[in-house]
């Protein structure tokens, strides 16, 4: 692992143009990794040229805007993916035409790609696998307010502000650092919680309407024409998945949530492992924290059986 360490580092000083990628519909840690690499690099090498690419979402802006670049710009370049375990997920599908291609990741290896892969389901986030990179190489990169901010807001997110099982002594330790960097992290608590009207009378029907099966498996439905009654977009309306994770009696909990050409599945759960089903159904993810993919309701009840074969009697 130390010589895939080594390798990256020595690929990014090598390269003048670099290009992060990311995975589609973002997260505070898709966004944050990717950000948070860009400035750390341009900060510690301001002639190389680094861009960020994918599309955006309004909530994140606070985290940063996206790039909008040209073919030409991958010829010769290295490309990087953050925070993403299969291709399918990859945003932006030009990240095959740079000159070499690198995987950084800590969801547990689905697939592997990339001239180098470092995957380590053991961090918390991206972001904090990226923080902990560069400290091992403090003569070669220096990270500033920028990068401390994208990071943080990576961080908090996937740890659930510490809630979640994945914050360890060294997230602690990687946070603390960042704080003493001046970006008003009360600031991004604020923006990361903050709901629109709409989005608070959508919690209110979810509450109000969710079903739950007699083994505990808590789910919500969200078609388009629900969406559409209360103005809320599809990133918005899933990051109210853990609305259903307090009540008391739920050990499982999904959002299904209607796409043009798909149906979006998040899962979570309350220490019961649910990647693998996930990857049943054309997804992936982390033991309790997992995303799958479906094409019509009728898929709705195989994920939800699937989810009740494994919670414990």
């Amino acid at each position: 692992m130390e010589n895939i360490k080594n390798e990256i580092v020595e690929a990014i000083k090598k390269y003048s143009t670099i290009i992060i990628h990311r995975h589609i519909n973002p997260d505070p840690d898709a966004l944050g990794s990717q950000v948070g690499l860009q400035q750390l690099i341009k900060h510690s090498y301001p002639s190389k040229e680094v861009y960020v690419v994918g599309e955006e979402v309004n909530s994140l802006l606070f985290i940063s805007k996206m790039e909008v670049i040209p073919d030409k710009i991958y010829k010769g370049a290295l490309v990087i993916v953050c925070d993403t375990s299969n291709t399918s997920r990859i945003s932006d599908s030009r990240y095959t035409h740079g000159d070499m291609l690198i995987k950084i990741d800590h969801h547990p290896e689905y697939e592997q790609f990339g001239d180098l892969s470092w995957v380590d389901p053991s961090y918390s986030s991206a972001s904090e696998m990226l923080v902990d990179l560069f400290l091992i190489f403090p003569e070669d990169f220096k990270i500033n307010k920028e990068a401390a901010k994208a990071f943080y807001a990576g961080i908090i997110s996937d740890t659930g502000r510490f809630l979640n099982g994945n914050t360890s002594p060294r997230t602690l330790k990687t946070v603390s650092l960042l704080r003493t960097y001046n970006f008003q992290p009360e600031r991004i608590h604020n923006l990361l919680n903050t709901k629109t009207k709409n989005s608070s009378r959508l919690q209110k029907d979810i509450l109000m309407s969710f079903k739950v099966t007699d083994k505990g498996v808590a789910y919500f439905i969200m078609t388009k024409e629900l969406l559409n009654k209360y103005g809320v977009d599809r990133v918005e309306a899933s990051n109210l998945v853990n609305t259903l994770s307090s009540i008391k009696g739920n050990k499982i909990w999904a959002f299904f949530i209607e796409y043009p050409t798909e149906i979006r599945v998040r899962i979570r759960s309350r220490n019961i492992p649910i990647s693998s089903i996930a990857r049943q159904f054309n997804g992936g993810g982390h033991s309790f924290a997992a995303g799958a993919t479906i094409h019509s309701w009728e898929e709705v009840d195989h994920i939800i059986e699937a989810l009740n074969q494994v919670c414990p009697k």
